[in-house]
């Protein structure tokens, strides 16, 4: 019989109790993230193997145990496994960075990835998330949300441009971004770092680091850049298809991993972020409720949704029905229905660059920001 395994064990007399027994959860869905010896199948319901069950318990002690004594920077630690960064050029307080458990690379990013036909995809559930980028003369890619889960980065290219697919389930923060700085191109991998919570990506040509919620290099020789956003945003798998039959999916990594299964299960509706110790959101907005942010400004999904679309600002904000949580039940397709959103310029009609996050990444990343959260 398999096992699932939960976030967001709640004691509502001690967020310290929570934090531990969410930390040894998430210690667990860090091990799930190694390779293992021998190749999963792919069932979209994934049961655990019980001496897997029995491994990984002892593996989510060992790093539960491990993680509080590198949690924060610690220059010997670090510059051993990073001899390439230069710690001593940085924008932030390098105490706020922490380790998520995973070493550089644990989490494995993807590179140029394979890619079929619409027509040829039947593993996807219609109601699955995937992250879509549509460019002008380009033919739509979709990259499931259920392969970024595991490995949060994707490098791949789109006609001339070179980009970034991004996911950081942490944040439920999914960006895309253009690889080229200046007359470079670079190529991202995911650090094991984390910084309220958000995935600390590196270029594996300076080593660099990277925030993903902002897009800005924050710890080595290209501190201070920023990349430029691509527009994109996600949906559900039949929305993608409806609209774009001879568009491309991604295909399956040639990985071993339990595709289709969330390893955060439950995470969504959790009292607390993962390793983050920042504020609350304001105006009672839940920490894990989903918002909608455009540049220095949050629009809290439920308004949205309640409306089913906003006129504000010189945006046009649409929700659509149908599209699952990747963070809520054991298989993803089966995730309670969060709907999708699409932000466009209310004057030109343009896809507008924007994220679907939490709202404590959005409050932490952006503490002056504007919440939008109408009269």
């Amino acid at each position: 019989m398999g096992q699932s395994f939960r976030f967001g064990t709640k004691d509502s007399k001690s967020r310290g109790l929570q934090a531990r027994l969410v930390g040894k959860t998430a210690s667990l869905e860090v091990f799930m993230k190694y390779p293992v010896r021998s190749r999963i199948s792919r069932p979209a319901v994934c049961p655990v193997n019980p001496m897997a069950v029995a491994v990984a318990g002892f593996m989510a002690a060992a790093v539960s145990m491990a993680v509080p004594a590198q949690a924060r920077f610690d220059s010997r630690v670090w510059a051993d496994e990073w001899p390439n960064t230069d710690f001593s050029v940085h924008s932030v307080d390098l105490a706020e960075i922490r380790s998520g458990g995973p070493p550089k690379d644990g989490i494995p990013a993807l590179d140029d990835p394979a890619f079929i036909a619409v027509a040829d995809e039947t593993r996807l559930g219609d109601r699955e998330p995937v992250m879509v980028v549509e460019i002008t003369g380009e033919t739509p890619k979709a990259y499931p949300v259920r392969y970024l889960t595991w490995h949060e980065i994707v490098n791949d290219r789109i006609g001339a441009i070179p980009l970034s697919v991004t996911f950081c389930p942490l944040c439920n923060s999914g960006l895309i971004f253009d690889r080229r700085i200046d007359d470079r191109v670079l190529s991202f991998g995911v650090s094991g770092k984390l910084r309220n919570s958000d995935m600390v990506m590196y270029d594996r040509e300076t080593e660099s680091w990277w925030q993903q919620f902002t897009g800005e290099a924050i710890v080595g020789a290209l501190t201070g850049t920023t990349l430029t956003r691509i527009p994109g945003w996600m949906e559900s798998w039949s929305d993608f298809r409806t609209r774009n039959a001879d568009g491309l999916v991604m295909d399956e990594p040639r990985h071993p991993r339990p595709y289709g299964a969330n390893p955060y299960l439950g995470y969504d509706t959790s009292l607390s972020p993962f390793l983050y110790g920042g504020e609350d959101p304001p105006h009672d907005i839940p920490s894990l409720a989903r918002v909608i942010v455009v540049g220095d400004r949050a629009w809290p999904l439920t308004r949205v949704r309640a409306s089913g679309e906003i006129r504000e600002d010189g945006l046009l904000i649409t929700w659509k029905e149908g599209t699952a949580s990747a963070l809520d039940t054991r298989t993803i397709a089966d995730g309670r229905d969060v709907g999708s959103i699409r932000v466009r310029d209310a004057g030109t009609g343009y896809d507008v660059a924007h994220d679907v996050a939490f709202a404590f990444a959005f409050h932490a990343f952006f503490p002056e920001g504007t919440w939008m959260i109408g009269n």
